[in-house]
């Protein structure tokens, strides 16, 4: 009699479907918009009965009534929410609806979520909790010998590999890769490009960036062990390229050590980082603010509960990395730095910067004129946001030439 298998943890994820999405978002909207709601509604109404209970010498007859109502109205709301939670997840145990990632939107919700809860996911064990892994048409390549010389059949010796951002998907870097409109150009993704032009094999990591960036980078070095192990050819290149977030998860990664006898870091010739907050993010900096400031007044404070649950991977955004994360020496690294302005002093730059990072916190500069990455080159982009970083002409030709000075390095036998 043969034993049933266990399905693993990926397989079981890969399961996830559209009614388990559902199910989140009606769970979520129990217990936190429902939660707000009831709560605000409360407090209003506790302030304008409590004047009219002073005026009456008591507890008012419309005072019980309002509450007794508001019991059974939120009460009921609640128990609707509940059970529309348990039949969509029954539902979706059933097969029905479909795999959530079978489409790009589903993987663009998929990894949203991720983004702002995905720790909590990965505590609950949520099917929709995202595994970092190698990305191919929109699915996890296993890695084993087999797989990746199916998925990347003409794989080379140089990789380089790219890491998104906050609440994106590996897709991000296709961004400008259709034909416009307009005029009919199309734009190919950096990878495409780099594959064409100077013979690299892109490899498109998919990360839960909802989870801490130090577990993060933990998890992608990991990843990268078992590809460097597994891919087709001998490496002997690894340029890494990650975009905002995407950035200090690959500084995270360079900094872990291993006790293998070969780290993939030996391999790693070039880190570019695009438009990463070095120095953290002010967007995060002004929701903790304004959630310090909704505590103190009792009308908005559940509003305040409600972006408390952002994920510690958004909370990590607060100050950046520690000063003590350890960059690779034999590596050369590069910063780009976007902003909306045309000049990188003008003073929008140093606060709006590219809509999300300021200048000098994505080109490494401390607040001392003391630069994080001594020596890198620093590429700045005008009248460009955080996004047009993902494809940008300017940002490809620099990039091209960086990784082809990699490869003239590598060639001379200097250290890769």
């Amino acid at each position: 009699m043969s034993q049933t298998t266990r399905p693993s943890p990926r397989s079981r994820r890969d399961r996830a479907g559209v009614l388990e999405a559902a199910a989140l978002a009606t769970e979520h909207a129990e217990s936190l918009v429902l939660s707000a709601a009831r709560d605000i509604h409360g407090s209003v109404a506790g302030r304008v009965h409590g004047v009219l209970d002073r005026v009456a010498g008591g507890p008012t007859i419309s005072h019980r009534a309002h509450d007794g109502i508001s019991r059974v109205v939120y009460g009921g709301v609640g128990l609707g929410l509940k059970a529309a939670t348990r039949g969509l997840r029954a539902a979706d145990r059933l097969g029905l609806g479909g795999p959530i990632e079978d489409s790009p939107r589903g993987r663009f919700v998929v990894s949203a979520v991720n983004g702002l809860i995905g720790d909590r996911l990965v505590a609950e064990g949520s099917l929709l909790a995202i595994e970092a892994g190698v990305r191919h048409r929109g699915r996890d390549v296993p890695l084993d010998p087999g797989s990746l010389a199916a998925a990347f059949p003409e794989a080379s010796d140089a990789l380089v590999v790219f890491v998104h951002g906050l609440c994106e998907t590996e897709h991000y870097w296709d961004r400008r890769s259709r034909p416009r409109p307009a005029d009919g150009r199309t734009h190919p993704s950096y990878g495409a490009r780099l594959a064409a032009d100077e013979g690299w094999s892109p490899v498109y990591v998919r990360a839960n960036t909802g989870l801490p960036i130090a577990e993060s980078g933990v998890a992608l070095s990991s990843l990268l062990t078992r590809l460097v192990e597994a891919w087709p050819t001998e490496v002997r290149r690894i340029a890494l390229v990650g975009h905002s977030m995407g950035g200090l998860i690959v500084r995270s990664a360079c900094a872990v050590s291993t006790a293998a006898d070969r780290d993939w870091t030996e391999h790693v010739t070039d880190v570019v980082l695009l438009g990463a907050p070095h120095l953290g993010s002010p967007v995060e900096r002004s929701i903790a603010r304004g959630v310090r400031l909704a505590n103190k007044v009792p009308e908005l404070t559940p509003f305040a509960r409600v972006f408390e649950q952002r994920s510690a991977g958004v909370l990590d955004l607060h100050d950046g990395p520690a000063d003590e994360v350890a960059h690779v020496p034999h590596a050369r690294y590069h910063l780009v730095a976007a902003t909306l302005t045309r000049s990188s002093r003008h003073p929008l730059a140093s606060t709006v910067g590219d809509l999300l990072v300021p200048f000098r916190s994505a080109a490494g500069l401390l607040p001392t004129g003391e630069e994080i990455f001594p020596g890198a080159d620093v590429l700045h982009v005008p009248s460009a946001d955080h996004f047009d970083l993902l494809n940008h002409d300017a940002v490809y030709e620099a990039l091209r030439g960086w990784l082809a000075h990699a490869s003239a390095r590598t060639s001379s036998g200097r250290p890769a």
